[in-house]
């Protein structure tokens, strides 16, 4: 999509969903106006596709529902409906002024307006303070956020400290603002934000998750994350990276441990979770930092999974859903691997350790961390990364057991061939035959692996 112009005074409607337009062009049949408003104006301004367009009217909610009786009322009591027109969701909401907002959410009260500028006023960045009259283009802009585009400035509406004290989550928005759009913060807007932490507190942690992986779309997140950091908004959500900040690690990298891990983030790209634990892989580092003699240099033993450990409650804290939370403590823990020839035998217990099903990601997060050492330091070799790859593939083709449920046998088969019954035992008799496997999978047949069952049975009754 082509940029429209920044200085432009008319918007070219073609670049707007049919869709959309249509619902305007129903509430104008019914007395009222409408505007397109908010991102959808700026990313089109900026020339980027748009996949949502928002609706704002002077139709009050009463009026929206009678307008459009099937639309969803998903914010009601603010002035919101969904409008679903072939399968696709456009939110209409009514113009509003606010009150204070108590819990720092959400208006305690919301007035309706018909006034699009005094509506204009209430949002949050200049830039998304811009709306478009879809009957005939003209963009109404009565707080310069054209001119904010072209500066690539995200600059708040108003009084940047009374807009980040009604709602705490625009302070990490304008952060995730910096690195999607590549925008710098206005220096009153940045300098509003250490005053108004004590509203980023009242933030729920799930809109913290939210805004953390909306973030993790940038191409440069660590853009995000430097505000974050310098602001003080970091040292609220995650102070655990901040022991990172200058921490000199060794002669195998340029960066400190912070920066290096914002560089290892920047270079996994595409997956929001593989990237947030690309950012938390070395947050052991820190706590495990000593000096060699020996060597005259750093070392960081067991980083790995001290950084495990301190990433759990992290990951917990921020209310990541389960499987999300095992995978990003997983890659932490088991980021670090030197391939150097590995026998066979080792890479099938490598694949077992680190789970099939993160092998991927541990390719991905490996070579993010070499290009995160820094210049020059990231330029080093990827050629144990290829050997390992081919190395797994082999050992995958060969079909070789690397889970308990890869046996030729299984619990049932110990209890019906061997009398065992069911309890801890089960678990521990497969356990140790997926270990005689590891070593030799030819001894994955059944009657080799009763004839292990019997033996492994033996020195447990014998440890009991």
């Amino acid at each position: 999509m082509t940029s429209l112009g920044y200085h432009s005074s008319t918007f070219d409607l073609a670049h707007v969903a049919t869709d959309a337009l249509g619902i305007c062009e129903r509430l104008r049949g019914a007395g009222k106006r409408a505007w397109l408003v908010g991102g959808c104006v700026r990313d089109s301004l900026l020339g980027k596709p748009i996949s949502d367009w928002d609706v704002a009217t002077d139709a009050l909610p009463s009026e929206l529902m009678k307008v459009f009786p099937r639309a969803i009322p998903t914010g009601l009591q603010h002035g919101t409906v969904t409008v679903v027109v072939r399968g696709h969701h456009y939110e209409v909401t009514t113009l509003r002024g606010e009150t204070t907002y108590s819990d720092g959410r959400r208006p305690d009260a919301v007035h309706f307006v018909d006034d699009i500028i005094a509506d204009l006023a209430r949002r949050d960045f200049t830039v998304n303070a811009i709306a478009v009259n879809p009957e005939t283009g003209a963009l109404v802009d009565p707080f310069h956020g054209r001119q904010d585009l072209a500066a690539k400035t995200l600059r708040a509406v108003g009084n940047p400290i009374e807009r980040f004290s009604e709602d705490g989550l625009r302070v990490l928005r304008a952060a995730r603002f910096c690195a999607t759009l590549e925008f710098e913060l206005e220096p009153a807007t940045f300098a509003a934000i250490a005053p108004t932490l004590a509203t980023f507190r009242k933030v729920s942690a799930e809109r913290v998750r939210d805004e953390w992986i909306k973030t993790m779309k940038a191409k440069e997140p660590s853009r995000a994350f430097e505000v974050m950091r310098t602001s003080g908004i970091l040292g609220v959500t995650c102070p655990e990276l901040l022991e990172g900040v200058d921490m000199v690690q060794n002669k195998w990298h340029s960066f400190d441990v912070w920066r290096h891990g914002l560089a290892c983030m920047d270079a996994c790209a595409g997956d929001p979770v593989l990237r947030i634990a690309a950012l938390l892989h070395d947050v052991g580092k820190p706590r495990s930092r000593q000096f060699s003699a020996k060597t005259q240099d750093y070392t960081f033993y067991d980083h790995d999974r001290i950084g495990a450990e301190i990433a759990l409650p992290i990951v917990t804290r921020l209310r990541f859903s389960n499987d999300d939370r095992a995978r990003i403590v997983a890659l932490v823990r088991h980021h670090l691997f030197h391939y150097d020839g590995w026998s066979d035998q080792a890479v099938r217990r490598w694949i077992k350790r680190v789970g099939r099903n993160r092998v991927e990601d541990l390719y991905v997060l490996n070579e993010a961390d070499r290009v995160g050492k820094g210049p020059t330091l990231g330029e080093g070799d990827l050629s144990p990364l290829v050997a390992l790859k081919l190395h797994v593939d082999k050992v995958l083709a060969e079909g070789a057991a690397l889970s308990t449920r890869d046996l030729v046998i299984n619990g049932n088969d110990l209890m019906k061939e061997l009398g065992v019954k069911p309890g801890r035992t089960i678990g521990q008799t497969l356990e140790a035959l997926l270990e005689v496997v590891l070593a030799d999978p030819s001894q994955n047949e059944r009657a080799a692996l009763l004839a292990w069952s019997r033996e492994i049975l033996r020195e447990l009754q014998d440890q009991a």
